[in-house]
């Protein structure tokens, strides 16, 4: 493979693409500059306090991104059959590295949830990495669902529940949640059952009362989300300083690098809850026009579907528009009070290696998806009747 391939802005052949897979590409890296000039600004002022360089995590996040593009490039111009094929293998080990972070000692433990692991000095979180491949091998299992030996679905559907009752553990309620929905999502789309569809939604429904009724922590989240108001400065100080901050912006924002909610009175602002400090910053007008990239992504993404002849390609498009869309409406919705506190990061805008890399990796995937789209396809002319006072032989075949 050329090197140059692996260097997304010296890659000469994006020339070529569909309309499509350009527009998502440019969409792709927009949606990432934003992420890293709102990010710059809202980490700045704790990393400064904290660590004595402000451009600590702005500096980390770009090292990340950097390994993230060449996963980017990488799947781009791979053959998708050959991702599909690894898939689950992939999703397997991390399974696995998501089971052992439950090991006492060996996972890392922050803010009471034990999610993340150290391969030498890298931490990574297994939950965040496992996404876009869950999103492949759900597209391959539903997508050839009428196919599958019975012990074959049995064997996916434990797979998949094992990976969600993983994740849950840790505990992470927000991002079982999310796999879960995406899982779910995927099977709609592919036309499984309506029977199925409704009793493994109330199953999941199920799952999540129970796990809110036994952990205490996420019962006050939600009724904090109720009425924030209600305590102020406890278990509602978060979501109340989320709120002052997207109310602070008005129409315009108070300017880039002058939030004030950022210094030292909103939690996490550069994570879960960056869009509290983007509104703030660039106010209603900024939002809309995130929200316009969100529908100009979710467009692109379905008519990448739509266009798609290969089942299981027209799902990878539909999983990877949940991923990435579904999940930044969530973190608004969070940022915004209109659902309950999670942790659910920003793609391409929240701090963090794991989610960097899996979020590039799926906007990958989708560009792939467009690009195999577009394709010429062969068509096989030897069998066509020949026109009279012609002898019969075979028509050469030929791409058009």
């Amino acid at each position: 493979m050329n090197l140059r391939l692996l260097i997304p802005f010296f890659d000469t052949s994006a020339q070529d693409w569909s309309s499509e897979a350009r527009w998502l590409r440019w969409l792709t890296f927009l949606w990432l500059l934003i992420g890293l000039t709102v990010l710059f600004s809202a980490s700045y002022a704790i990393a400064d306090a904290d660590i004595g360089d402000g451009l600590y995590y702005f500096k980390v996040q770009i090292l990340w991104i950097l390994i993230g593009l060449v996963g980017f490039n990488l799947i781009v111009h791979s053959p998708l059959r050959y991702i599909v094929g690894i898939a689950d293998w992939v999703l397997v080990i991390i399974l696995g590295m998501i089971l052992v972070t439950a090991i006492p000692g060996v996972g890392t433990s922050v803010n009471g949830a034990t999610r993340w692991l150290f391969l030498g000095s890298f931490q990574i979180q297994p939950s965040e990495l496992i996404k876009p491949f869950l999103v492949l091998q759900s597209a391959r299992v539903f997508g050839q669902w009428d196919r599958l030996k019975r012990r074959t679905r049995v064997l996916w559907l434990g797979i998949f529940g094992l990976v969600l009752v993983g994740i849950l553990l840790q505990p992470n309620l927000s991002t079982t949640a999310l796999c879960g929905m995406l899982l779910w999502l995927v099977a709609l789309a592919a036309g499984l059952p309506y029977s199925y569809m409704g009793g493994t939604a109330l199953v999941g429904f199920l799952v999540a009362v129970l796990s809110v009724s036994i952990r205490s922590y996420q019962r006050r989240r939600i009724l904090s989300f109720l009425n924030p108001w209600a305590d102020p400065i406890g278990d509602g100080y978060q979501l109340v300083q989320s709120l002052l901050a997207v109310g602070s912006g008005g129409s315009w924002g108070t300017g880039f690098g002058l939030s004030q909610q950022k210094l030292f009175y909103l939690p996490i602002q550069y994570t879960d809850f960056i869009f509290a400090v983007f509104a703030e910053e660039f106010g209603f007008v900024g939002c809309m026009i995130l929200m316009v990239l969100l529908l100009a992504y979710a467009t692109l993404a379905l008519r990448v579907a739509t266009n798609a002849q290969n089942p299981v390609y027209r799902l990878v498009a539909v999983g990877v528009m949940v991923l990435m869309v579904g999940q930044s409406l969530l973190n608004i919705g969070v940022a915004t009070g209109a659902l309950p506190t999670t942790g659910l990061p920003f793609p391409l805008f929240s701090y963090g290696g794991s989610s960097m890399i899996s979020s590039l990796l799926a906007a990958g995937l989708l560009i792939r998806v467009a690009r195999e789209s577009s394709e010429a396809k062969v068509i096989r002319l030897d069998d066509r009747r020949p026109p009279k006072g012609m002898p019969s032989r075979p028509y050469p075949r030929r791409a058009t």
